[in-house]
């Protein structure tokens, strides 16, 4: 398993929808793609398991192709339960099975 601390901004997507994501650092969405290179699901994603605080959920990271990184969603539940807003800048965690 590989496993990343990052700190990241929570934004929203400016389409429909009001998605909120966080893009991450180059330098981990380059080790992950590495790693999971051949994996990839439908679209180009990703499978993770994402932790904020003490909230972890199963999610994907999809790629972005503005940024050339990753871009890991954020679900209402979980910027509720950890009282997050867009502009915030949480500490997460993803792991990665291999």
């Amino acid at each position: 398993m590989l496993h990343y601390e990052i700190q990241a901004e929570i934004w929203v997507y400016p389409g429909k929808g009001g998605w909120h994501f966080v893009t991450l650092p180059a330098e981990f969405a380059t080790r992950i793609k590495a790693a999971m290179a051949g994996l990839a699901r439908p679209w180009g994603s990703l499978g993770v398991t994402a932790a904020i605080g003490k909230t972890r959920w199963s999610t994907s990271l999809f790629p972005d192709k503005a940024s050339g990184s990753l871009l890991l969603p954020i679900k209402a539940s979980v910027r509720q339960r950890e009282g997050l807003n867009a502009g915030d800048t949480p500490a997460l965690t993803i792991e990665v099975e291999l």
